[in-house]
């Protein structure tokens, strides 16, 4: 884990374009999920009220966080953004992803356009936001809680992030915080 601190801290210092630098992550991150690097226990427990979100390492300059992110049987995720560029790999267990286009500013109050679903299971990574593409909402798949190693642009538990309400396009605002797992 060290070194994929140290490899995505010098990739964020060194690429300014978003697309480039995610796929660099993405990469890495599928690297690490390949090989034997295991998570403490403490990171992978479920929560049964709702989904939790561990931080693993933030940037001291807070240019991008590490997540473990973690939903029990069943669970999901509100449809949100994260206002960000963001790379998740699943390390154990399965996740469906429910995208919606990203409505401009002048489609505020209109119900959001589905844009696919896909499934993602143990050791595939997807950038899962850019700027410019960021709406989804995510459930755990199967019968075992789903465990994903998230990577944001910024702290991404300080970030003012949108819900939406996929059937008005209503936004609601919200700071995600960060989840100890210690409380798991």
């Amino acid at each position: 884990m060290d070194t994929f601190i140290k490899d995505v801290t010098s990739l964020v210092s060194g690429i300014d374009d978003e697309y480039e630098l995610t796929n660099q992550i993405a990469a890495r991150l599928s690297d690490l999920l390949a090989g034997d690097y295991r998570l403490p226990r403490k990171f992978t427990r479920a929560s049964d009220e709702h989904h939790v979100t561990y931080p693993l390492y933030i940037a001291p300059d807070a240019s991008w966080s590490l997540a473990c992110v973690v939903w029990n049987v069943g669970q999901r995720t509100p449809v949100h953004g994260h206002e960000t560029w963001g790379v998740a790999g699943i390390y154990s267990g399965a996740e469906r992803e429910f995208r919606y286009v990203k409505p401009a500013a002048s489609e505020q109050g209109r119900p959001l356009t589905p844009a696919g679903e896909q499934v993602w299971e143990r050791g595939q990574v997807t950038v899962c936001c850019t700027t410019d593409d960021d709406v989804h909402a995510v459930t755990a798949l199967g019968d075992q809680p789903t465990v994903g190693i998230h990577v944001y642009g910024g702290d991404i538990g300080t970030i003012s992030r949108r819900l939406y309400d996929p059937a008005t396009g209503a936004v609601r605002w919200f700071v995600s915080g960060w989840d100890s797992p210690a409380d798991a």
